[in-house]
């Protein structure tokens, strides 16, 4: 019966460590953030894509828990606001960052 019960003293704490290691931090995710983040990443490289005047293959996208950051080079100053329009309005979004610059 002894040993029983330390087998699951063991598997009860192993488990329990095995959610700790899934939290998020200050400067980590978690898997759903990460998971999350992967989506809105997703759906703002296929609103540039879809959007006729902007080149998704020069547009860097990245997010990390909601915040976008946009990098790479646009050919007009006036595509930026337009990409920054755009990531903003895709679903999850907290926030947009914007490191593109005119090539």
């Amino acid at each position: 019966m002894k040993i029983r019960n330390v087998y699951a003293m063991f598997f009860l704490s192993l488990f329990s460590l095995m959610l700790l290691g899934c939290g998020a931090t200050s400067t980590s995710e978690s898997t759903g953030e990460y998971i999350d983040d992967t989506v809105i990443t997703t759906k703002v490289k296929a609103a540039i894509f879809n959007h006729e005047s902007l080149k998704v293959n020069e547009i860097s996208v990245e997010t990390f828990k909601g915040e976008v950051q946009l990098s790479g080079f646009v050919s007009s100053a006036s595509h930026m606001p337009i990409a920054m329009r755009l990531a903003r309005d895709v679903n999850g979004v907290t926030s947009v960052k914007n490191n593109m610059q005119v090539k």
